[in-house]
């Protein structure tokens, strides 16, 4: 088996909240359509949501398919840790210190992580959304902040526009919509309505 190595020079983004106050930033180490991830996201206490912190780390592999992600989430109560990855074979295995959960989540591919940006780009780079239009409904698996429940997500990308230096793909689920702008390696620049690049 090859494995490929991550040449480009490491990256950061940060991406400031619009509705909420809220920061998130992460380090990238791209190659080709694979890429691994380390970030943080910062949620103050708004209306009746409690502040949390939660630090991830997630990858892809080859092919642009999600494999693993680590979650840690701290709030003024608790913390607490979730483990999800996918096997070759298409199974997740779900850890949240007591032992594997396994699911099929039907048929997933990606993971979506509740506020988090960063996980936009894992289907929009895996399909090259920001480099050929396409459309694509698929199923996510889905991860809520900071309470870490997991269910499946219907997610539709769909190329609205592609530029020289960025794209638009609008992403809808069961309860939204938005028009994502992108840079030309697929990673958000502006999410209406929840953040954008500084």
């Amino acid at each position: 088996m090859t494995t490929t190595t991550l040449t480009r020079k490491p990256t950061i983004l940060t991406w400031q909240g619009v509705d909420a106050p809220r920061l998130e930033s992460v380090r990238l180490l791209v190659a080709g359509v694979r890429f691994k991830t380390s970030g943080r996201l910062i949620a103050a206490a708004t209306g009746d949501a409690d502040a949390y912190s939660t630090s991830f780390e997630a990858a892809t592999d080859e092919a642009g398919t999600f494999c693993r992600l680590l979650l840690r989430v701290t709030t003024a109560e608790e913390e607490r840790q979730l483990s999800v990855n996918r096997t070759e074979d298409g199974l997740w295995l779900v850890d949240r210190g007591q032992g594997n959960e396994r699911s099929t989540f039907g048929g997933a591919f990606e993971v979506d992580v509740a506020g988090a940006v960063t996980f936009n780009a894992f289907p929009v780079r895996r399909l090259g959304l920001h480099r050929e239009a396409g459309q694509h409904e698929l199923p996510v698996v889905y991860v809520s902040l900071p309470d870490l429940n997991i269910r499946v997500s219907q997610q539709t990308y769909t190329t609205v526009s592609i530029g020289d230096d960025s794209a638009v793909v609008n992403y809808r689920d069961e309860n939204f919509t938005a028009d994502l702008t992108v840079d030309s390696e697929g990673f958000v620049i502006d999410y209406p309505g929840l953040a954008t690049r500084v």
